[in-house]
């Protein structure tokens, strides 16, 4: 991660669910920590350009690795207090196998995690990711910052998504054709969080249609019919099978008619020879 870190999240509300005191004071502990180190390194840096500009380059030069060394750290509690509030948010039954919760990440940690995710799912077979971008309510100003990042990356990727309406929750596409959500809206870990009319073990969202900011072309692997036409591929196959064996026999057959005739005279020959 860089030193110009992205230090915008889903807001001031990290966690998706009831979460312990301690969970949350362990977060803000690293969050905060980042903050001082992010604090330190724009000290460090700023004497460094007024050394530099004074003239003392020894002292500026100082100045600028220790600025570099307080970034390296910001990254570091940032990375691990991404770390911890994923693990938290995405326990197991929290969500489900197919979805994940970017709450409480900022928006470059919920972009390493969601081209992680995908990459790790297409390798897994998996043919759509579920993502919990947030609605934005506790965002400054209500303005969702997740979302249009994830947005940007599936047009990267080529992939179609939709978004629940009231739920602040996009579905991805991952084989490359339209986004049109399986029956029953795809799994659901525990408690839902995201918005829409609640039922009791399940949650039927209402989806927007697809964007059509990008169309991507269709690829043979995932074809309408794939079945069928891999059924065609199989069949033809046996059909050419059946071909060359027929042309073998032909083949034989026309060697026999050719030599036989001369292998028989031969013989006849050498009968006659020995009688």
């Amino acid at each position: 991660m860089s030193s110009s870190y992205a230090m915008k999240s889903m807001g001031s509300k990290a966690f998706n669910h009831s979460s312990s005191n301690d969970a949350e004071a362990e977060y803000d502990r690293l969050r905060d920590l980042a903050h001082k180190e992010a604090a330190k390194r724009s000290q460090c840096f700023d004497q460094s350009r007024q050394a530099y500009t004074s003239g003392d380059g020894a002292r500026a030069h100082d100045l600028s690795v220790e600025g570099k060394k307080h970034a390296a750290q910001m990254d570091a509690y940032n990375k691990q207090a991404s770390d911890y509030i994923f693990r938290e948010n995405n326990a197991q039954g929290r969500v489900g196998d197919d979805e994940i919760d970017l709450h409480g990440q900022y928006v470059e940690e919920a972009e390493r995690i969601v081209e992680e995710r995908i990459r790790y799912a297409r390798q897994q077979g998996q043919t759509h990711l579920h993502v919990i971008v947030g609605k934005g309510n506790h965002s400054k100003d209500h303005v969702q910052k997740i979302k249009p990042k994830v947005e940007e990356i599936c047009r990267e990727l080529g992939l179609q998504y939709v978004t629940e309406e009231n739920a602040g929750r996009m579905y991805i596409n991952l084989q490359g054709g339209a986004a049109v959500i399986p029956p029953g809206g795809g799994s659901h870990g525990g408690q839902q969080h995201h918005g829409g009319q609640q039922h009791s073990g399940h949650q039927q969202p209402s989806y927007q249609q697809p964007q059509q900011g990008y169309q991507q072309p269709q690829q043979s692997g995932y074809q309408q019919g794939g079945y069928q036409q891999g059924g065609q591929q199989q069949q033809h196959q046996q059909q050419q099978e059946q071909q060359n064996n027929n042309d073998n026999n032909d083949e034989l057959e026309k060697l026999a008619k050719k030599f036989l005739p001369r292998i028989l005279r031969k013989a006849e020959k050498a009968c006659c020879a020995v009688m």
